[in-house]
């Protein structure tokens, strides 16, 4: 092998890695856009709930699959980005695991995968975004 076929070969890479964070960037963006616009419809719910608590629940249950929408998005989104940077996330644990193995190195949890036909599901709880900081989180018994 030649000195230009190294050279080659390292500027293929180089290009490959430019490649992915390119990518990589613009799934962060886009996932921070729909948890901004999640907290934006949350704040929707919430006005249109406190001037008229009589509401037909239709008019919110029509926001509120907006909001299930865009966490099937972010979860996608979240999926792909991973898969770039080579690793899956355990839904037990958070553990990074290679993105090569389908279990989980410290907890022994089925690592999800794309084509899974539940993949798209939901969890009860996860409806709240990073950017609000868990403030949507489901299990809290917090009194204000």
């Amino acid at each position: 092998m030649g000195i230009l076929d190294k050279f080659n070969d390292v500027s293929r890479g180089v290009s490959e890695k430019t490649k992915n964070i390119s990518e990589g960037n613009n799934l962060k963006r886009k996932i921070l856009y729909e948890e901004e616009r999640i907290v934006e419809i949350f704040t929707d719910i919430g006005k249109k709930y406190y001037k008229n608590p009589n509401e037909d629940p239709a008019a919110l249950k029509v926001l509120c699959d907006d909001i299930d929408t865009r966490r099937r998005r972010i979860k996608k989104m979240r999926y792909e980005l991973n898969q770039i940077r080579g690793y899956k996330e355990c839904p037990k644990c958070g553990a990074e695991v290679n993105d090569r193995f389908q279990f989980c190195g410290r907890c022994g949890a089925r690592l999800p995968d794309m084509d899974d036909d539940d993949f798209m599901s939901l969890e009860p709880n996860d409806y709240y975004t990073e950017s609000s900081n868990n403030f949507f989180n489901a299990d809290s018994n917090k009194n204000y």
